[in-house]
């Protein structure tokens, strides 16, 4: 059974870091690429970020690009986010998902499997 779970979120004040964490099990996690996708309140699905499977290809959405870094552990099948000059904007659930292809750059497709989400907020 493919399961992701998330830690790490928390509350935090505009301009400061947290670091996501996304430990997979049930699937040979260094085989697939992956994804970060968040849902503010109110909103629906926004893409954050993905990586490839071996962590030598990334992507960013606009909206974090400068500011967030996706990075990958094969040997510890865990997936993280490191989110930098946090912005009341990027309060979210954030959900890490696993794509069925190992590049994802020439995938028309969706994840398919996803977490259950860990809450940011940024807020004074």
């Amino acid at each position: 059974e493919v399961q992701l779970v998330e830690s790490g979120g928390g509350l935090v004040q505009p301009g400061g870091s947290l670091r996501l964490s996304c430990a997979a099990s049930g699937f040979t996690f260094s085989r697939y690429a992956m994804t970060w996708v968040r849902q503010a309140p109110g909103k629906g699905l926004e893409w954050v970020s993905r990586i490839n499977s071996a962590g030598g290809y990334t992507n960013y959405a606009d909206s974090v690009k400068g500011r967030f870094t996706i990075s990958r552990d094969n040997a510890k099948n865990t997936l993280y986010l490191q989110m930098n000059s946090l912005k009341p904007e990027d309060t979210a659930v954030y959900y890490c998902a696993k794509y069925p292809v190992s590049d994802p750059r020439f995938f028309l497709g969706s994840y398919d499997y996803r977490g259950q989400g860990t809450q940011v907020t940024v807020s004074s």
